[in-house]
């Protein structure tokens, strides 16, 4: 049986260049397939990554109790004061988080860029802050250091631009990295200039701090929201970022397999004309075979196997085309848990990469099957008369 399947399934092989037209039509289709969908997938993954990057050991947020985002939260100094000074926190820095409209660079439409208003410790629990052009901007001066995702992604944040901020004006200093994680789309400012401009005088919207190695993260949560002084909760970075990546990541993941799964229902319709074609010219061939004693087994068999070459080929070529041009490839999109817009990478990931070649084969199983059961069934002697 194995060597009547090695056989057909050689000569079939063979034979495929004489049916180069209705057989990419198989490999056109299904790689579309993929690249759609690994495509999709893949904005998924690089949105939670750079979210994900965001988070830094031994660091968390202290934030308003019942609030998710630094957007809704809001604390005083006095807080501030109290929260510093507790045992198992080495550095905080009260932060300052608003939102203004900037044009973007591709479509000019206005959309949300995040100003972060700190001091010098918003850069000492920033260990990871590296400037990469210019300078830091200087504590009582209308100055901001940019992101590099926010100057690809909005207009005027190029270094020694001037930018309107809710009628106030702001010169660009520096650039910033991070790692590409999610502050790479932000702007930072000089706090107290920030409170001033944006009338939000004494008003933090969050703390960053830096905790000690051995604290336990647990019981220092649970200190400050027991405290009778504080209305405050303390979450790390991880856990932080994690939540807000799940709701966006959960949406594109959704459209993308909804995309991708009536994109594939169109490929297995033409794979299934292409095979059913590729049987129907073969009908005397076939039943050649099946007078000269080969089973219908290994017809089966071989007419599947042809099937899953060509959506394997069509997989791999799928899954080529948008590695090539979509990995590293930057865009950006709402955080609703933020209301702000942040870029990411793209991440065509190894993982995606297979999730797409087995969606092909699959394809090209369904594809091949029903016409493989067809080609088996048909009687000899019909067959033979061409009929």
């Amino acid at each position: 049986m194995f060597a009547q399947i090695y056989e057909i399934t050689l000569m079939n092989l063979r034979n495929l260049t004489s049916r180069l037209g209705s057989s990419s039509v198989i490999v056109v289709g299904i790689a579309g397939v993929v690249a759609v969908l690994v495509g999709l997938l893949s904005m998924a993954v690089g949105f939670t990554r750079a979210l994900e990057t965001t988070s830094f050991e031994n660091r968390a947020l202290v934030l308003r109790d019942g609030s998710n985002s630094e957007l809704s939260s809001g604390l005083d100094v006095a807080a501030y004061n109290i929260v510093s000074r507790l045992e198992g926190i080495r550095v905080a820095s009260g932060e300052l988080y608003v939102i203004a409209d900037i044009p973007k660079q591709e479509t000019g439409t206005p959309a949300n860029l995040v100003i972060r208003g700190m001091r010098e410790a918003g850069i000492e629990v920033r260990p990871e802050v590296s400037v990469v052009a210019g300078r830091m901007f200087e504590p009582g001066r209308s100055e901001l250091l940019a992101g590099v995702k926010a100057v690809a992604e909005f207009e005027g944040l190029e270094l020694g631009s001037k930018v309107e901020f809710r009628a106030s004006s702001w010169t660009v200093v520096g650039h910033f990295e991070t790692g590409g994680s999610a502050y790479e789309s932000e702007v930072w400012v000089d706090l107290p200039v920030a409170q001033a401009n944006f009338r939000r005088g004494g008003f933090l919207s969050s703390m960053r701090v830096l905790l000690d190695e051995s604290v336990d993260v647990a019981e220092l949560a649970r200190r400050i929201t027991a405290d009778p002084r504080l209305d405050l909760k303390l979450v790390t970075e991880e856990e932080f970022y994690a939540g807000q990546a799940e709701d966006r990541a959960a949406l594109i993941n959704t459209f993308g397999y909804s995309v991708g799964v009536i994109m594939a229902i169109g490929a297995v319709f033409a794979a299934l004309n292409t095979m059913y074609s590729a049987v129907s010219s073969r009908t005397v061939e076939i039943a050649t075979l099946r007078a000269l004693g080969f089973g219908a087994l290994p017809v089966v068999v071989s007419v599947i196997i042809e099937a899953l070459a060509l959506a394997l080929f069509g997989g791999l070529l799928g899954a080529a085309v948008v590695y090539l041009l979509f990995d590293g490839y930057t865009a950006s999109t709402l955080n609703n848990a933020s209301f702000s817009q942040v870029a990411f990478d793209f991440a065509v990931t190894p993982g995606l990469l297979k999730t797409g070649v087995i969606w092909a084969l699959g394809l090209g199983f369904l594809g091949g099957l029903f016409p493989a059961v067809r080609a088996a069934r048909l009687p000899i002697t019909t067959a033979l008369r061409g009929e």
